[in-house]
Parts: C-alpha cells; structure tokens; sequence
C-alpha cells in the first residue's frame, strides 16, 4: 500500500473558542478552549468532526457555519451522537451575490447515530451537539492542504457572511432540557422556514 504522508502534520485542526465567539449568541458566555476537532482526510478518505457536549449562555456548542463556495454539495454521516443540522440558503441580488440578512429557505434537521444529511450547493450549512456525549460525524468535503490556515478560512468555503450576520438565522439553544430555536434579529427576511419540529422562542 502507498499512502502520502506529507501531509500528516495537516490532518488535525480545531475550532477555539476565542474563534467561536464571532457567531455566539452570547460572545461573553463561557465556554471550553476547544469547541470542536477535525481529521482532516479530504473527498477520499472523509473528515472526521467530534463536537464537545455542553451549552454557551444556553446555546448548544456548535460549528462555525459556512457557505458553499461554487459548485459543491456534501454528506454528512452521523457517527455518534444527537444534534440538529441547520441548512440555510440566501436571497440573491441582481448581481448574483449573496444578501447577507435575506433567507431563501431555512431548515432545521434533528439528527441521530446513523443518519445523513445532503447538504445541497448554494446552502450554508452548520451543526450543533445536543446529546450528552461528544457528537461525531464524517463527511465528504475536499480539502486543500496548502492553505496556511486550513481550519479557518477552508478554500471551498464561506465563513465571512456567517461571521457577518454572528451565526445562523436561528440559535441551537436548550429549553426546558430540550433542543429549541431563538431567532437571529440580524436577520431581516426569512421566506421558507422548515423548523423540524423543534419550538421556535
């Protein structure tokens, strides 16, 4: 077997907290230093993503969210674990650009141990951790392993609209020991919404 191990070194990044407050519902609130960890592998041998459990002034820990840049989708497997999927797709201008405060559609996914989840082009994606033990997953998104900082600024991705608007137009957040959603108010339009199921506070 040939196996490239030039890029080993690369494998492993981590999303920090002092990262993860520019989409907190609460910046201030308390949280871990590691909110959650990436293996690295790429389209061929998948990325390995495990969510510490726990909550930030109420909001379940999470990813940093980011849109799609170009024409690419992705699968998500649900390794371990429960958690809620936000996908979201933005209006557009004339141009062709992305209005940051405007939704399209909106979707609230609740996942399990076993389930998948397409994530279509053109839609921004997220998911937060709402079970008890770490929460994992596996998926297909390419990887570039020649970018200085891989964890941050992926090259088919998006993060700076999700970072503009300080997340997702809802909040993951935990209600009566439950999963629920708290509406962004930076967001000003939200034409189709599919909440799951989950109560919207």
């Amino acid at each position: 077997m040939n196996v490239d191990f030039s890029f080993v070194s690369k494998h492993y990044a981590a999303r920090t907290h002092e990262k993860m407050k520019e989409v907190l519902m609460d910046p201030s609130g308390i949280g871990p230093s590691i909110h959650y960890y990436m293996i690295r592998g790429g389209s061929s041998q998948r990325n390995i993503t495990v969510w510490e459990p726990g909550t930030i002034s109420n909001e379940y820990i999470k990813t940093y969210g980011h849109y799609h840049v170009g024409k690419l989708d992705e699968t998500y497997w649900i390794i371990h674990g429960e958690g809620v999927a936000l996908l979201q797709k933005l209006a557009l201008d004339s141009t062709g650009k992305m209005i940051p405060d405007a939704v399209e559609e909106f979707r609230a996914i609740v996942v399990k141990t076993g389930d998948k989840i397409y994530m279509p082009e053109g839609y921004g994606h997220l998911v937060a951790n709402t079970g008890a033990t770490y929460f994992a997953t596996a998926d297909d998104s390419p990887v570039n392993f020649e970018e200085k900082d891989p964890v941050s600024l992926p090259g088919h991705a998006d993060y700076q609209l999700v970072r503009q608007m300080r997340g997702f137009a809802y909040y993951v957040i935990e209600h009566e020991g439950k999963p629920a959603l708290k509406k962004n108010t930076r967001y000003k339009d939200i034409k189709v919404a599919d909440f799951g199921g989950l109560p919207v506070l």
